[in-house]
């Protein structure tokens, strides 16, 4: 598999669009700044450290407790965009809009977002396909993963399974005998094995796009001093409506209206927007107790 249009150089072509509907990913670099990169990464300490507002699981930090020992604290902050506004606007990014109206709908509205620390350390996330979580309708849904500082093998960047996400249905889910995942639970991986797997390394600022079927994972941050942090924001067309209990911390619904544009139009704009969602922290080890 050759990866020369997995990488937008500038503007999307057609090329990276098909590069896309082919393997499930392809990666933005440099999309952001690393002024705004800095700023969200001061934005995270603030979030960790109860500035920004209620935030669910959180732990007292402490008035002498430094930043690192405080983001350590945490895997990750699920809904950050709730109680800050800075990382609203990073979700909504006009040149990720731009690229989301291209490769699933003109029609693009984001359902969530998630702020990842890992600490030197910290476990990595199991295979899985984040549909199996934020179930859509018609198959758009799409993660967005801004690295907000180098993301390599030593810290544990992202992993793919390159045109996966083309099997077209959601994998049963069996234990997890990795060391280096803290799920308790990972995807069933047959007929894909290691020859299959791709490492999706990047630099501060770019941006991996990837399909919601498309099997990926991360592992174990192996320095000793250095972070992964990453803004991952999932979207999907406006078209497709949303039966999402957030793994039953909501009641069901037929159509979750917590949501914001970033492109085009809304065909439900007559349902009105709801207030759903409430920032929390994301335990170590993950047990979602799902049928399999």
């Amino acid at each position: 598999m050759s990866t020369d249009n997995s990488i937008i150089k500038g503007t999307l072509t057609q090329e990276n669009i098909e590069f896309y509907h082919e393997y499930g990913y392809i990666i933005g670099p440099d999309t952001f700044s690393s002024e705004i990169t800095q700023q969200l990464k001061e934005e995270a300490t603030a979030i960790v450290s109860g500035k920004r507002g209620a935030l669910e699981g959180a732990q007292d930090s402490g008035n002498d407790v430094s930043e690192s020992e405080i983001l350590k604290k945490y895997a990750a902050i699920h809904f950050p965009h709730k109680i800050s506004p800075l990382m609203k606007e990073a979700a909504a990014n006009s040149k990720v809009a731009n690229v989301l109206s291209q490769i699933v709908s003109p029609n693009v509205k984001c359902l969530q977002t998630m702020l990842f620390m890992k600490a030197p350390g910290k476990k990595g996330q199991a295979w899985h396909q984040d549909e199996y979580f934020i179930p859509t309708r018609d198959k758009s849904l799409i993660g967005v993963w801004l690295a907000l500082e180098d993301a390599s093998i030593e810290n544990g960047c992202l992993w793919v399974i390159p045109g996966s996400h083309k099997d077209g249905f959601i994998r049963k889910r069996v234990e997890n005998t990795v060391s280096d995942f803290a799920d308790l639970e990972c995807a069933y991986l047959e007929p894909y094995t290691e020859k299959d797997y791709q490492m999706v390394e990047v630099k501060e600022g770019s941006v991996i796009y990837f399909h919601g079927y498309l099997l990926h994972m991360s592992l174990k941050n192996k320095t000793e001093d250095r972070f992964r942090r990453a803004l991952v924001s999932h979207y999907s067309s406006a078209e497709s409506m949303l039966p999402w209990n957030q793994d039953g911390r909501l009641d069901f619904t037929h159509d979750f209206r917590d949501v914001f544009m970033v492109a085009g139009e809304d065909p439900y704009a007559h349902k009105g927007i709801e207030n759903l969602s409430k920032p929390f922290v994301r335990p170590d080890v993950l047990d979602f107790k799902k049928e399999s």
